[in-house]
Formats: structure tokens, C-alpha cells, sequence
């Protein structure tokens, strides 16, 4: 009986996940050249001029030099990890809910 709820909730479980994988397969960050009036929750001059925050649920970045960035699901599952050049880079995500953003030293939960 145990090993019959085990597998069904295995096989729930996987069925779950394809679309997400589906998804993070097709998100790309890309480098955009608008400006974005959106204010950072953290204070660039404590966060090596890094700027984090959603917009048009996007998670954006504005990083004066070159850093990798990683983005993680409220539950830690791995999102996106990418190197970003200096300037204004957004990261188009369907899927609304919190996600954890790390660049270097700093972490940030962004809200879609």
C-alpha cells in the first residue's frame, strides 16, 4: 500500500516538473537598452552598484560591470544562471511567484 502512494506521487510529481523544465529551457536573459524607471529594493552603494527588481514580470539587473547571476525558486530549485555584461538585462519569467536572485555577495527575493 505505502509503495503504491510512493509511486503515485512520484509519477505526480514528474508530470509537474516537464513543464517547468520546458519553460527555464526557453527563458533567456537579454540585455536590454530602455530605461527602467523602477527603483531597487537594495541600495546599489552597499550591493557593488548591482540593482535588482521585476518589472513587467521580468526580473531585472543593472550591474555597472560584468557578473554572473543566478536565480532560484522560493523552494531552490535553479532557474537561470548566466554571466551578464555591464548595463540593463531582464529576465522574461511566465511563471508568477517569489524567486531568489544572487549576484556575488548579494541576494534578493524578486516578486512576479
Amino acid at each position: 500500500m505505502f509503495r503504491k502512494i510512493l509511486l503515485i506521487l512520484t509519477v505526480a510529481l514528474s508530470a509537474m516538473m516537464v513543464p517547468w523544465c520546458d519553460a527555464a529551457a526557453q527563458m533567456q536573459w537579454r540585455e536590454t537598452t530602455h530605461t527602467v524607471s523602477v527603483p531597487s529594493l537594495n541600495d546599489p552603494r552597499q550591493s557593488d552598484g548591482v540593482e535588482i527588481f521585476s518589472q513587467n514580470g521580468a526580473i531585472v539587473v543593472r550591474t555597472p560591470h560584468r557578473v554572473q547571476v543566478k536565480v532560484f525558486t522560493i523552494l531552490g530549485q535553479l532557474v537561470s544562471q548566466s554571466v551578464l555584461n555591464p548595463g540593463t538585462s531582464e529576465l522574461k519569467i511566465n511563471a508568477r511567484g517569489i524567486y531568489i536572485v544572487k549576484i556575488g555577495n548579494v541576494t534578493q527575493k524578486v516578486a512576479l
